[in-house]
């Protein structure tokens, strides 16, 4: 070939590559394994596992990514740094199955498995991956059922007022007529089987009358003792999801549209609390305390939007005054994504918004109110420590 003075000679490019070959089997692999893998149902691909990666280590991440096309931007990294596994990232995207994590292979498989894939943010007295929250997802049919309630413990309700003992003190500040704390109640039907006759599968107790917003208007009369100005909800969930053709998924759009109707309404509301119980037993949700027996409870925050750390912050808050009070009421603080839930549990609307869960099926309302009182004190001490710092 000849030669022209000053330029190099062109080169005939390898049309056929051992590279190219590899990189073209990869992809052909890939889309035939997305059609195999993702059933009809499903449009989509899962992408959880890329956004943890990415979310974690964004500036390595993105050194790994670009410096697949230029590799200059790969000098930038830490020596130690070491890039993820392709094909492990290739399979978690298509197939959701973490090479690392076995019990991964079964969160889809064994109905109520992936409540193990729950978060402990903080651990209270005796919680581990053996005990974690249990939440029922009954059908329709389940929740409209109504149960015959137990005369004998109805008779409990009239006289647990007396029972307890109530701080009748006055309190020393107020908000002046303003309420700022707003009590609901997503699953509201959840109940507790000692008033339900003759049942005893926590799958089932569930009921119209005999339910979580008893302690949630409790909770409320409480705060309001302290001064609190609170406003409690009392939505039957179920009966509207009923009304409008939808089943219990949908329970959380119902109480975002309560929410944002409240909150539009009353610009003062600051502390946004949604009650529920859990499915454990008694063994694992009761504490005896001073010689009186505890509804335990906990705190769900989700990570599925901005800034939920805020509201984990206010979790620990509440968490940390329960535990130096009565000590061994908490299960502790659990963290929970879209993989294992809602996600969001519309705790985006607010900077102190929760989830509570209070005691289990197999606790009385006795030992529940006694443990709402425990949180009323706290609440309005995390409160009132709040709006002093506010005024400084």
């Amino acid at each position: 070939m000849k030669h022209i003075k000053g330029r190099r000679p062109i080169e005939k490019p390898e049309r056929y590559t051992k590279r190219s070959i590899f990189a073209f089997i990869i992809i052909f692999s890939s889309l035939i394994a997305v059609l195999i893998l993702n059933p009809v149902s499903k449009n989509y691909v899962y992408t959880h596992t890329l956004n943890q990666w990415i979310r974690n280590s964004p500036g390595e991440s993105m050194m790994y990514i670009i410096g697949t096309e230029n590799k200059y931007f790969r000098q930038v990294l830490p020596n130690d740094s070491k890039p993820p596994n392709t094909l492990s990232v290739i399979i978690e995207l298509l197939t959701d199955i973490q090479s690392q994590r076995t019990a991964s292979l079964l969160l889809d498989e064994i109905p109520g498995f992936k409540t193990f894939d729950t978060k402990i943010i903080v651990a209270g007295e005796g919680t581990n991956y053996s005990n974690l929250p249990i939440e029922s997802s009954p059908p329709m049919d389940v929740l409209l059922k109504e149960i015959e309630l137990s005369e004998e413990n109805l008779k409990e309700i009239e006289e647990t007022d007396q029972n307890i003992e109530h701080k009748h003190e006055e309190p020393s500040k107020t908000t002046e007529g303003k309420k700022v704390a707003f009590i609901y109640h997503t699953h509201s039907r959840e109940s507790f089987l000692p008033y339900l006759k003759g049942e005893d599968n926590p799958d089932n107790a569930h009921d119209s009358k005999m339910n979580i917003m008893l302690v949630g208007k409790k909770l409320g009369e409480q705060l309001e003792q302290k001064g609190i100005g609170t406003e409690v909800n009392t939505t039957d969930i179920v009966k509207e999801l009923e009304s409008k053709g939808l089943d219990y998924r949908s329970s959380y759009k119902m109480t975002r549209e309560i929410l944002q109707t409240s909150t539009n309404q009353n610009r003062d509301l600051t502390f946004f609390f949604d009650l529920h119980r859990d499915s454990q037993r008694r063994a694992v949700t009761t504490k005896k305390i001073q010689g009186k027996d505890y509804a335990r409870l906990f705190f769900i925050i989700g990570t599925e939007y901005n800034n939920y750390e805020k509201n984990l912050q206010f979790a620990k808050g509440l968490n940390t005054r329960l535990e130096q009070k009565y000590p061994g009421i908490s299960r502790g603080i659990f963290e929970k994504n879209k993989s294992q839930g809602n996600g969001v549990y519309n705790q985006d609307l607010s900077t102190h918004s929760i989830i509570i869960e209070v005691g289990g099926v197999d606790n009385t309302l006795e030992e529940m109110y006694r443990t709402t009182d425990a949180l009323a004190e706290v609440i309005a001490e995390y409160y009132w420590q709040a709006e002093a710092v506010s005024n400084q």
